[in-house]
């Protein structure tokens, strides 16, 4: 049968991302084909297609992590799902696209009363979120967390989760207009980062130890928090969102410049100080699928409320949706619907 597709040929520019008419085959063994109904953007993507992305394909993909739909067809090892189930799911890209045949281990059932945009919302963002506080982060109870990039899909679960735990939060953001959304998704304290973010964040915790930084943004701000962390201390680093700048393709320039100038840790700081840094890509976690969907059971065991979507696009305005996100002005959740 035939799908569209928003194909790369050649990594490096947004304007390289084409719509193009394909066929697809049948889903075979243990597979399904998903009628996918929405598309969730993440900050990969755009690493993905401006070739920054060191996990993912050079040239002639499909790109896109998350998405949501309906069963299509199965393959004939499949016993547990049927034509016509509700689906989400993650893949190691190729979601930007109308169909798509994936294991079956890699979706799971579309929670009652969710629409496919929140569907197309939770794999991911939520994973990272729980992975990087939990299993990482040695998340306890009453502890105190600081996460950056608080306004977006990752850093709303991020405090729902850590509310879970009677955490304390403190969302940061970069943009005054985000204030009002973490104030309602109840962020305990909220800073809007500017050239004083040292006197901003020794402000809001005014005597409070620091456990856990949640950073995507680096830079000077991640280098600042990781001065405030307590000893045994936690700062967990999933992404770099500085170095998604707009426009269709990188200012190779201005990465340089941002590269050269990145915190770097040394190994006898690390003792001295007893804390902690680690650093994730979901991405690497992809081929241990017992691990992944163990976790997406504790997450569910929480009973999270429904992911935020913030801004939902049509198949057809997805160049317009990236554009839209990695200018850094959305909050929650990027959608596509198909």
């Amino acid at each position: 049968m035939k799908r569209r597709s928003y194909r790369i040929r050649k990594v490096g520019s947004l304007n390289n991302l084409k719509l193009t008419d394909e066929e697809i085959g049948n889903p075979i063994g243990n597979e399904v084909q998903v009628e996918v109904k929405a598309i969730g953007l993440n900050f990969a993507d755009v690493f993905t297609i401006f070739g920054l992305y060191k996990a993912a394909p050079k040239e002639d993909f499909i790109p896109g992590l998350e998405f949501s739909g309906i069963v299509s067809a199965a393959g004939n090892a499949v016993d547990d799902i049927k034509v016509g189930d509700k689906v989400m799911g993650s893949v190691r890209f190729g979601s930007y696209t109308t169909h798509l045949n994936i294991d079956r281990r890699y979706v799971t059932a579309l929670p009652e009363g969710w629409t496919f945009e929140e569907g197309a919302s939770f794999i991911v963002q939520a994973l990272t979120a729980y992975y990087a506080l939990v299993p990482l982060g040695g998340l306890k109870t009453g502890q105190t967390v600081l996460i950056h990039s608080a306004a977006g899909g990752v850093g709303i679960y991020a405090n729902r989760i850590a509310k879970k735990f009677s955490a304390y939060t403190i969302g940061t953001v970069g943009n005054p207009s985000k204030v009002d959304l973490l104030k309602a998704e109840g962020y305990d304290d909220v800073i809007v980062r500017n050239g004083q973010f040292r006197k901003q964040l020794a402000g809001k915790l005014n005597g409070k130890q620091l456990d856990i930084v949640m950073d995507a943004v680096g830079g000077r701000v991640q280098k600042e928090s990781f001065d405030f962390l307590t000893t045994t201390g936690r700062m967990v680093a999933y992404g770099l969102s500085q170095f998604a700048s707009p426009g269709t393709r990188p200012n190779y320039l201005k990465l340089a410049l941002q590269y050269i100038t990145m915190p770097r840790y040394h190994t006898l700081t690390l003792i001295e100080s007893n804390k902690s840094i680690l650093g994730f890509n979901l991405i690497w976690l992809y081929d241990r699928v017992d691990m992944l969907r163990a976790m997406v059971d504790e997450i569910q065991a929480l009973k999270l409320k429904k992911p935020f979507v913030g801004s939902v696009f049509t198949f057809d305005e997805l160049k317009d949706a990236i554009n839209a996100f990695q200018g850094g002005k959305t909050t929650g959740k990027v959608v596509i619907k198909v």
